[in-house]
């Protein structure tokens, strides 16, 4: 393996490095294959050729609608090695948002993983007939990478591409509004990667378990795990048993798991029965967890939690560590934690002035692993970016150690009865009550409040919702202007590909044909 053409600056080059660092160990182990580092060396090296001969360019915008497994992300990152920025396409994404995405990053190159989504990756094919389509797997349109692979016979991966090229165009989820695309360069992404090993508590030896879309935030996971000469275990989604019984398996260490995810870890039969002893880190985050089930989490799992949080725009931006997770400390259970190492972050006001401690602010920080700018956006780039700060766009609150805690997004704020009331405050207290799996919290139309603050309710197997009992909760502990006007009682929440509640298609259920303003 050769040195040669290789940018620790990019990272194409951090991958590179990783893999000729730790030849025979296992990289990757999916529903198929397990693939050692050396294997994945010479994938990537004929992949690289395959997308070269059809054509494919530095500076071109190569979309990828993958799957968990590792040919999909090495055909991925065999295209940044050409030189491409990458475009995720959500895996679970509408056939519009497909083509939406398509048409505003300018895309000239598919890579659709075969068979999770034939059928998608025909319909994007004929309707962008301009498009080079390659397939991971075979296919009746596009050129099949994997023939390709076999066909060039072994090539080393070079890595075409520099520290100042865009190397990510990724697009927020647009659970607040149409999304918009954050570009970040290379130089961006080796930031981050830096980031999330200096900020996350990986363990010595790291066996990571992905259970959601790599094509998200897991996958940022991939090259430290690699970097640290770990494998990379994936299945190709969330499913309970499979998950209790992949982490007893291969005795994974850690994993990442979104709040509703765990809760049903914890709901499930099976988890008494599995051995769980080898997991040591289980990274949560995407949406704010319940501090009642995140305590119970506590005593039946153990020290394992850590919080993480960031955004699309700018990730990993905190992180609350296991050692912070004290049960007799629900405010700090409540916390995002303290910034990453080369996270600056202040809280500001409406003109970007700083708060006094234990007042709202919005989040917004400096680091190295920012976005460049929204592609195409220059108004909201300029909005976003305004006095040298990105503006998350999330409220929080700081104790006087530092420890952030998020009360909502800007836009999710009710105003009822010319007071203003953020979600999260609510939805901690309900959850709090036994009977309650999970909740959200919206605004609905209401003609005395303006807004009234409405409950959606899902209950724990067996339980009855008290729907009065919930009102005095709230009322006792926060006061009337928090107690929910309204409950209802539901069998499951909508929820956003990636396992959030959405509290768009939520409060679309009551502003059904009303303009909702944002105060």
């Amino acid at each position: 393996m050769s040195l040669a053409h290789l940018d620790p600056g990019t990272t194409g080059g951090l991958l590179l490095a990783a893999l000729r660092r730790h030849p025979d160990r296992i990289a990757f182990a999916d529903a198929g294959e397990r693939l050692t580092y050396r294997a994945a060396w010479d994938r990537l090296g004929r992949f690289q050729a395959v997308l070269l001969a059809a054509g494919a360019g530095r500076g071109q915008g190569a979309a990828v609608l993958t799957s968990n497994r590792a040919a999909s992300y090495l055909a991925s990152a065999a295209a940044t090695l050409a030189g491409l920025r990458t475009t995720a396409l959500h895996p679970l994404g509408a056939l519009e948002d497909h083509a939406s995405v398509l048409e505003d990053a300018e895309i000239s190159l598919l890579i659709v993983d075969v068979p999770a989504h034939l059928t998608r990756g025909g319909e994007l094919a004929a309707r962008f007939p301009d498009l080079t389509v390659i397939t991971v797997g075979p296919a009746d349109y596009g050129a099949d990478i994997l023939a390709g692979a076999e066909a060039v016979g072994a090539r080393a991966p070079r890595d075409l591409a520099s520290a100042d090229d865009t190397a990510i165009l990724s697009y927020t989820g647009g659970t607040t509004g149409r999304p918009k695309g954050a570009l970040r360069r290379h130089r961006e992404m080796v930031a981050m990667t830096a980031a999330v090993l200096a900020g996350f508590e990986f363990p010595e030896e790291i066996r990571f378990l992905a259970v959601s879309p790599i094509s998200h935030v897991v996958g940022t996971k991939v090259l430290p795990t690699l970097i640290r000469g770990g494998t990379f275990h994936m299945l190709p989604a969330f499913d309970p048993e499979a998950v209790l019984a992949r982490i007893q398996a291969d005795r994974i260490t850690a994993t990442l798991l979104v709040p509703t995810m765990i809760y049903v870890l914890l709901d499930h039969p099976a988890l008494a029965e599995t051995d769980l002893s080898a997991l040591e880190l289980l990274l949560y985050g995407a949406s704010p967890m319940s501090t009642s089930r995140l305590a119970e989490g506590l005593e039946r799992l153990g020290p394992v939690f850590s919080q993480l949080y960031g955004q699309t725009e700018a990730y990993p931006l905190t992180v609350l560590p296991r050692r912070a997770h004290d049960p007799a400390r629900p405010d700090r259970l409540a916390s995002c934690g303290l910034a990453v190492p080369g996270v600056t972050i202040a809280l500001l006001d409406d003109d970007d002035q700083p708060i006094e401690t234990g007042a709202l602010g919005e989040i917004c920080v400096r680091a190295p692993h920012c976005m460049t700018r929204y592609w195409k956006r220059p108004d909201e780039t300029a909005a976003a970016l305004s006095g040298g700060w990105l503006h998350t766009g999330d409220v929080a609150k700081a104790d006087d150690e530092g420890y952030l805690t998020i009360m909502d997004r800007k836009k999710d704020m009710i105003v009822s009865g010319g007071f203003n009331v953020y979600p999260r405050e609510v939805e901690d207290v309900l959850a709090c009550d036994p009977a309650v799996a999970i909740v959200a919290v919206v605004g609905a139309p209401d003609e005395k409040w303006g807004e009234a603050v409405t409950a959606i309710v899902v209950a724990r197997p067996g339980r009855h919702i008290d729907e009065a009992a919930l009102r005095a909760r709230v009322r006792d502990e926060k006061g009337p202007v928090m107690t929910p006007k309204r409950i209802d009682v539901v069998d499951a929440l909508p929820l956003t590909p990636l396992g959030k509640p959405d509290k768009k298609a939520l409060r679309a259920r009551y502003w059904a044909g009303r303009e909702r303003r944002v105060g």
